[in-house]
């Protein structure tokens, strides 16, 4: 099939990528680079049996339509967003435009590329907000408690108007905490790679508020699997991408700083506002729907991202 990634050249999506040239598909990949390195494609870029081509485009460009009329995709996997809590509370505005009106961009390029499905990258820690009963089903109201989390619920409506008025399918993977190789330890998302990268230079890491807050995380390559089968299942649904088991902050760091030599306690910083306090996700769906399930441990997850981090320098 020929496939379109946005946010392509991110971590999640350049490892979606590699997944998608390694099954033989055509993938043309939109990132404007404001998050994403050309780095993450390195590899996909230099092997000439790959049909890989990249466009260096926001999602909010016009351009975008044109670009999909022209390539036609078949499938779009929708990962491109601004994806920290932070900055949505900070710049609601400038939230809304890239993750509201750049998606509805790209809803418009897939009406008038012909495109069959969607797939989008949902945000399952920032929908729910604060549910009762974790880990959290699907069919939990939305309680988003964060500009991004609102963001994020306004694409999914928009997902099921696009599918009555155009037939365009959909299927809209709500995403516990990624973790992986190629996350950017500089960004504002992202514990898991800030963390592995203060451990190997012998940093400090800091905890925001008392270390209690919990969240799931869940191994890219996992989530890339999810979104592979999304390709051909799940429609018209929203599927959790999670591991079910809450980890808080201070166990994570600890099973990060035991396997990468370091202090056995972090320091400690104010909490964040518009962060939940737990979250976890009940992948029960997406094993019926997708057959899927995580397979990674977190333990062997974030030894990968310390090795990754070590292994760059």
């Amino acid at each position: 099939m020929r496939a379109l990634v946005t946010g392509g050249a991110g971590f999640i999506g350049s490892t979606l990528v590699d997944r998608l040239l390694a099954g033989g598909h055509d993938v043309d990949v939109v990132d404007d680079l404001s998050t994403g390195a050309l780095q993450n494609l390195a590899d996909a870029r230099a092997d000439p049996d790959n049909k890989l081509t990249f466009h260096h485009l926001d999602i909010r460009n016009p351009g975008l339509g044109d670009l999909m009329e022209r390539r036609q995709p078949e499938v779009v996997f929708h990962l491109a967003a601004q994806a920290a809590v932070k900055v949505s509370v900070e710049e609601p505005i400038r939230d809304a435009e890239i993750n509201v009106i750049g998606s509805l961009n790209v809803l418009e390029g897939a009406r008038r590329g012909g495109t069959r499905k969607v797939v989008y990258a949902a945000s399952g820690g920032t929908l729910y907000g604060e549910p009762d009963e974790l880990p959290v089903k699907e069919s939990t109201p939305p309680r988003p408690l964060s500009p991004y989390g609102v963001s994020k619920r306004a694409v999914n409506d928009y997902l099921v108007a696009y599918r009555e008025l155009y037939d365009i399918e959909f299927t809209a993977l709500a995403l516990a905490n990624v973790y992986g190789p190629r996350q950017d330890p500089h960004g504002e998302a992202g514990v898991v790679a800030i963390w592995a990268a203060r451990l190997v230079t012998g940093e400090p890491c800091f905890v925001n508020g008392d270390g209690s807050h919990t969240r799931d995380y869940v191994f890219v390559d996992d989530v890339v699997d999810a979104f592979a089968r999304a390709a051909e299942k799940g429609s018209g649904l929203v599927l959790n991408v999670g591991t079910g088991i809450e980890t808080s902050n201070l166990e994570l760091y600890r099973t990060m700083a035991a396997a990468a030599g370091g202090p056995s306690e972090p320091a400690f910083g104010p909490p964040r506002p518009g962060d939940v306090l737990r979250s976890a996700l009940d992948p029960g769906r997406a094993a019926i729907h997708l057959g899927w399930k995580p397979w990674t441990a977190l333990s062997d997850g974030v030894a990968a991202v310390l090795r990754h981090v070590a292994d760059r320098g």
